[in-house]
């Protein structure tokens, strides 16, 4: 989240957004967010989560188109986070301010617990399971049509990380943007026909809890339309990116043994086949591109740890050189 963004955040505004949907301001607890200001707060016995999103992040119509599209899935049986409404019987609430506007949601929290590093890595069970709601969540997509064209979510093209590539990356990274170039080229050549629909776009153990065998997935705010391969693409890329080059047969060691566990739960739902299977390299370098990007957006590159400073050096040269941080697994 950008600085002048956190500015904007003050007291008056929690206080104004939690009373839409009931809340005191006493019972909100900070719980962080990258590009969400994301509280939670008891009722009757229950956790909920409280969502405040800048208008600079998203527009109001693709908050609700997002909001009917996790409604959707939750009615069709997928376990997700279901939206709430405010006193107004209303599920997307808007604040305006000088020059923006600030968007208000809430959901049900997610029973459970997260899954980190690395307790996640090699963990058969976990990956069956991303497979399987992921297999539910793109057989749904395929026949789901928003009910207001406004409410539509954008493309791939319009992420907005990939749009800023040279407003953060340095100009003289010549190499980067020229790969870029070409990679996105490569995808916008890509066959559409079943495989292309709405998805998740941000699937990785940050979001989804585990309670009881049972996972959860929430936080729909990358959600877009793409290609499918791209939903399956990103949760290997989190699933090995922290396994830096001095470790790359591990890397992808774990990449295919995700991969394998994943298939087996998404393919109860949706079959993929091996078109679909190659394209996953594209979409692991675009997802680079996206975290790439996202460090130099986010992080003071003059005070990073040694994981980050590596991580960044060898993702660049990844970036450059045009190749996925695993290669020869598919």
């Amino acid at each position: 989240m950008e600085q002048h963004i956190k500015e904007l955040m003050n007291e008056h505004i929690l206080e104004d957004a939690a009373k839409f949907f009931g809340i005191d301001l006493s019972d909100l607890k900070y719980i962080g967010g990258f590009q969400n200001f994301v509280y939670e707060y008891p009722k009757k016995d229950k956790l909920y989560i409280l969502r405040i999103t800048h208008s600079s992040h998203r527009h109001s119509n693709h908050v609700c188109g997002e909001i009917e599209w996790v409604q959707y899935l939750y009615n069709n049986g997928v376990s997700v986070s279901k939206p709430i409404a405010s006193k107004a019987d209303r599920y997307v609430e808007v604040l305006e301010l000088d020059n923006s506007y600030f968007i208000i949601t809430s959901f049900e929290k997610a029973p459970g617990k997260k899954i980190c590093y690395p307790e996640c890595m090699n963990n058969d069970p976990l990956s069956e399971m991303c497979g399987e709601l992921t297999g539910q969540i793109h057989k749904l997509s395929r026949t789901y049509v928003p009910s207001r064209k406004e409410f539509m979510s954008h493309d791939w093209t319009e992420n907005s990380y990939l749009k800023d590539i040279k407003k953060y990356i340095p100009s003289n990274q010549d190499r980067v943007f020229e790969s870029f170039k070409q990679l996105t080229s490569q995808i916008n050549n890509l066959k559409k026909e079943d495989k292309y629909g709405l998805i998740h776009g941000d699937i990785n153990v940050g979001n989804f809890f585990i309670d009881h065998n049972k996972m959860t997935l929430f936080d729909f705010d990358e959600c877009q339309y793409s290609w499918y391969e791209e939903d399956i693409a990103i949760q290997i890329f989190y699933m090995v990116y922290v396994v830096l080059n001095d470790s790359i047969p591990e890397r992808n060691k774990q990449a295919r043994k995700f991969l394998k566990c994943f298939l087996k739960g998404y393919e109860r739902y949706r079959n993929i086949d091996d078109e679909s299977l190659n394209n996953l390299s594209l979409f692991l370098r675009l997802r680079e591109f996206i975290v790439y990007i996202g460090m130099y957006r986010s992080f003071d590159l003059s005070n990073l740890d040694d994981w980050t400073s590596t991580y960044i050096a060898e993702s660049q040269e990844r970036l450059e050189e045009g190749v996925p941080i695993v290669e020869g697994i598919f």
